[in-house]
């Protein structure tokens, strides 16, 4: 896959794609749904099959002082659609003067000057231009009229409607099932292992430490966990247990990261890339009484993440 983020000097070979467009924070089901109407139009029209997203997310472009809501950084949404098989991703920049354009400067001058997209498909509440002004049925106006073909998906429920608030919500109420059940797949913490104070290490349970700064907070505690890792000599796939939280037994800040425990590894991990998924939610946080209790917990915690973890 091809990732493109200038779209003022396109390579020739970049343009001519269909192009699914949306933010695709998580890339959930709604999302893999359009993705899907998008590889068949690709291959109706002969055309690569492409993505065109937005960094930073619009919504962190207005509100830069909101609290973190994303589900994915950027290079774990590049992942999960490296995987869906997209072979253009389009990461076009979203800045002042992008939020400025009106529907038809938006469609004139990025979907047909710059990417010269030959078909787009978005979801049926997609909205573009500057304060929102163009919907699908704009979209497909200035399709007929600039000569790029749209198709709109409907909305896709699940019990509830499947969408990035209702996945941020069940992983915020420690259930990370019903999140991966919308999401399609398990919801995903990525990134480099970054050195810690250790402790894990001197308590026998040495930990993989990953920053979740800028990303949706899940439910503070627990979790039975599958991890990848990415790259390096260790490069494969464990089942461990994690822990999101501050760390109350250690007086720590209240910066939450999260600690993952690999079962049955042995080795250096920092730098490394990891994914890690949320599977069970085991316990909430807590403080102990002695690193001796700590200690006690966290085998049982261990344990009961084993058998979980041998039927998923």
């Amino acid at each position: 896959m091809r990732i493109i983020r200038d779209t003022l000097f396109l390579d020739p070979n970049d343009r001519g794609a269909a192009a699914a467009i949306g933010n695709f924070d998580g890339v959930h089901l709604g999302h893999q749904a359009v993705i899907d109407l998008t590889r068949k139009a690709a291959f109706d029209l002969g055309a690569p099959l492409g993505v065109m997203t937005f960094e930073p997310h619009p919504r962190q472009f207005f509100a830069p002082d909101a609290p973190p809501f994303r589900l994915m950084n950027a290079e774990a949404k590049a992942h999960r659609l490296r995987k869906l098989g997209v072979q253009k991703l389009y990461d076009v920049p979203f800045n002042a003067a992008l939020a400025q354009f009106t529907p038809r400067e938006f469609a004139e001058t990025i979907i047909v000057q710059r990417l010269g997209l030959v078909h787009v498909v978005v979801g049926a509440d997609f909205c573009f231009g500057a304060k929102r002004a163009g919907d699908v049925e704009t979209l497909k106006s200035l399709g007929e009229e600039l000569g790029f073909g749209v198709t709109v998906t409907p909305l896709l429920t699940f019990e509830e409607e499947v969408s990035s608030t209702n996945i941020r919500n069940a992983l915020s109420d420690g259930r990370p099932r019903d999140a991966a059940r919308m999401l399609g797949h398990w919801h995903r913490i990525e990134g480099p292992v970054i050195r810690g104070d250790q402790r894990g290490r001197d308590l026998g349970y040495p930990t993989a430490n990953m920053s979740i700064t800028n990303l949706h907070q899940p439910k503070l505690g627990v979790y039975a966990v599958k991890v990848d890792v990415l790259e390096g000599p260790h490069a494969g796939s464990y089942d461990g247990a994690a822990s999101i939280g501050v760390r109350p037994m250690f007086g720590e800040d209240n910066v939450p990261n999260i600690e993952t425990f690999l079962f049955d590894f042995k080795g250096d991990l920092y730098g490394t890339p990891l994914s890690v998924a949320l599977v069970d939610y085991l316990r909430p946080e807590l403080k102990f009484d002695s690193l001796d209790a700590l200690i006690v917990q966290m085998a049982n915690d261990c344990d009961t993440a084993r058998k979980i973890l041998k039927d998923v």
